[in-house]
């Protein structure tokens, strides 16, 4: 047989490996966090383990690339700028200022945010109702009241709640001006203090000494990247550590009733499915996760200088020891 007739087979061969490789790659989903923590990470790993069992797995069927910012916003926005360039099939943008980043970039690429405590006042969408727009995604906004019932279980007598935060994170000003309406309808004052990066989170929280009882600590990424810096103050000053992320109970706090980021990073990534099959981001509704839990961990407890009730450690659906 002469190389002609070889021809068509080799023309046939390389169009089945054009098909199978476009295959490989006919969805494509692009990451971005401000920065890497615990609670964050597991956003992102929660979105890929939830698009593999709707049927998207990367490297397969999936082309998956992530990025972290580092906590910086200048970063976060060349990432956003990059992705969008990708003209991927919808870009994940977890926490707030790395969705602020994304949506500012695109009108057209489908952008799903996760953990953002408050959507609308971070600009990202109008309401709480589908957008209309390429926008929609999942929060991890928090009751209050039921973090400050938490606050007043591990302190009983507090009165003057301290809290470090970034004021240049659009979610945690939220929750600054929540706590400040809501505090002294309990009888209680929000003692503030600025932490504009990870750098500055040891020595806010140093400010705090002999100004409050307890310290609260929410979802503000500057704050959960450099938590070890919180609690070496909390230890050695005697003031507990409540925090409203799970994770940072592990890494010291006294007690959190949070989010299980993992479970919300799946239910970020059904809703990625959702639109990878077809749905328009704009007719998705933003969901709020629903699903808390109680951690506790009674060692950091008594570093801080209090004992959890034996009520309140029953009750943990983790206790770390």
């Amino acid at each position: 047989m002469n190389f002609k007739s070889w021809a068509p087979l080799g023309a046939v061969a390389l169009a089945i490996a054009s098909m199978t490789s476009a295959h490989a790659a006919d969805k494509s989903v692009a990451v971005t966090a401000i920065v890497e923590h615990p609670a964050l990470d597991a956003v992102r790993d929660g979105v890929q383990a939830a698009l593999k069992a709707e049927g998207f797995e990367s490297g397969k069927n999936l082309k998956w690339q992530y990025q972290s910012a580092q906590g910086n916003t200048g970063t976060a926005a060349q990432i956003a700028r990059k992705f969008v360039g990708d003209k991927p099939d919808a870009i994940v943008a977890i926490a707030t200022p790395s969705a602020q980043a994304v949506v500012a970039s695109t009108k057209t690429v489908p952008v799903v945010f996760s953990a953002v405590t408050d959507p609308v006042a971070a600009k990202l969408v109008a309401s709480w109702e589908p957008s209309k727009t390429n926008v929609t995604g999942v929060s991890d906004l928090l009751a209050l009241d039921k973090q400050m019932d938490l606050v007043k279980q591990v302190v009983p007598g507090a009165k003057r709640v301290g809290m470090v935060y970034n004021p240049g994170e659009a979610n945690s000003v939220v929750v600054v001006k929540e706590l400040q309406k809501l505090l002294p309808t309990l009888g209680m004052t929000l003692v503030e203090a600025a932490a504009p990066r990870s750098v500055d989170v040891g020595s806010a929280a140093r400010s705090l000494i002999g100004k409050v009882d307890v310290i609260y600590t929410s979802t503000d990424n500057n704050v959960v990247s450099a938590y070890e810096a919180l609690v070496k103050v909390g230890q050695d000053a005697k003031i507990p550590l409540v925090a409203s992320d799970t994770d940072s109970v592990k890494r010291g706090a006294v007690a959190a009733y949070g989010i299980n980021y993992r479970d919300l990073g799946e239910q970020t990534g059904r809703m990625v499915a959702r639109i990878l099959k077809g749905e328009a981001p704009g007719t998705i509704k933003p969901e709020v996760s629903t699903k808390m839990e109680l951690f506790v961990n009674p060692g950091a407890a008594e570093k801080q200088g209090i004992k959890l009730s034996e009520a309140l450690v029953k009750s943990a659906a983790e206790v770390v020891k």
